[in-house]
């Protein structure tokens, strides 16, 4: 990913205002004391993508605590698939709504 593609993205995020807000949720869930506590599984339909590059096995905590419906291992693209694989996120995105009939 180009450097003027990077800058582009952050600066949505700056700009708008919406920077910490996004962030938030990194901050919530590091601060949260039961963030490892035993939770209820999860009912609505879920759908995950996954590049098989980032070495990252969350499969099965996944299916442990989600009702997963829809499971893609991308052979290429990172933490921000949407933007370095932005065909084929909109691929598994369409594919999963298809699959619920949405």
């Amino acid at each position: 990913m180009g450097r003027d593609r990077l800058l582009t993205n952050i600066s949505v995020y700056w700009f708008s205002g919406t920077a910490g807000s996004s962030a938030n949720l990194y901050y919530e869930a590091g601060h949260d004391a039961g963030a490892w506590a035993p939770k209820a599984r999860g009912t609505v339909p879920t759908g995950v993508a996954v590049a098989l590059h980032t070495g990252i096995a969350i499969r099965r905590f996944a299916e442990r605590d989600h009702n997963i419906t829809h499971w893609s291992e991308l052979e290429h693209g990172g933490n921000f698939l949407a933007l370095e694989q932005p065909e084929a996120f909109v691929t598994d995105v369409r594919a999963f709504f298809r699959a619920l009939g949405a």
